[in-house]
């Protein structure tokens, strides 16, 4: 397996996320985190094609109720190293390396915070670790248990799919028009070229969206244990302007997750992280942990 590293250098300056990245080895290659604070654990799980800087206007409120941010980047993504091969990257590869990530770190009772990838992976964890996950702040994301996806993924997925040389700083800026030219500078930051690039253009073709697809088992295990085994605290944020994961799939994952009080709706797209600090002061106001 070839592994492309991007220069640190690419990181210089980056816009409010001063914050210090760890390192931990899964597999003989480096994954990226941040772990800021201390007290109760908050795992950020950031979603494609973007990395943890998505977090940097939710993490300052996390820190301010004297929490503990924990948040890493996907292999392929980030300031994590990026097998160059698309066919490196499969389900299975980010499964079990997020099961290593949280088990190297042993974390528990955690704040889960998903969004998109982060979301359809992390919400699996309680399948393997069902007392890892406390609370859960969730925007904008499915499980992938293998039904119909909706229009928007597959023109999503069709993009990229005929795109797969796309610039993820400019799909940003267009995502979000609100971003400065630095703040697109350090979402392009990863991928100084093409060759970075096997991590986001493999992710839209990994989604479980028909019964026999690799982590479809996982996911519907997963969709009963939210439904059926969570007994924690949660608040849902939507992004209604999101043609991927809106209100649609938003509604569906208000049903399964056990207890869901009525969610935020939020005028954003699909990057709701964009607009993230009233949305973590909401839910932790609401929780008891700011006031």
């Amino acid at each position: 397996m070839e592994i492309l590293r991007t220069p640190d250098d690419r990181f210089a300056d980056l816009p409010d996320f001063g914050w210090e990245p760890k390192y931990v080895e899964i597999d003989g290659m480096r994954m990226a985190y941040l772990d800021e604070g201390s007290g109760e654990t908050v795992l950020c799980l950031h979603g494609e094609p973007t990395w943890s800087f998505l977090y940097r206007k939710m993490i300052p409120v996390f820190l301010e109720a004297g929490m503990r941010v924990v948040a890493p980047d996907w292999f392929g993504f980030g300031r994590s190293d990026k097998p160059a091969a698309d066919a490196d990257y499969t389900w299975d590869f980010h499964h079990s390396s997020m099961l290593r990530f949280v088990e190297s770190l042993g974390l528990e009772d955690v704040t889960l915070v998903v969004q998109d990838w982060g979301g359809l992976l992390g919400l699996t964890l309680p399948v393997s670790h069902p007392d890892l996950v406390k609370r859960l702040l969730i925007m904008n994301t499915g499980l992938g248990v293998g039904t119909k996806p909706t229009e928007g993924f597959l023109a999503w997925r069709d993009y990229v799919a005929n795109n797969p040389e796309f610039n993820v700083g400019e799909l940003m800026s267009r995502a979000e028009p609100g971003l400065t030219p630095a703040e697109v500078a350090a979402y392009q930051a990863p991928f100084p070229d093409t060759s970075y690039m096997a991590g986001p253009r493999r992710f839209p073709m990994l989604v479980p969206i028909t019964e026999d697809a690799d982590g479809v088992e996982v996911s519907r295990a997963a969709a009963m244990w939210w439904a059926t085994e969570f007994s924690g605290e949660s608040f849902m944020a939507i992004g209604v302007n999101d043609p991927v994961l809106g209100e649609p799939v938003m509604n569906m994952m208000h049903k399964i997750i056990k207890g869901c009080p009525e969610p935020m709706r939020v005028e954003a797209g699909h990057f709701v992280q964009e607009h993230g600090e009233p949305i973590a002061r909401a839910a932790l106001q609401a929780w008891g942990l700011l006031p």
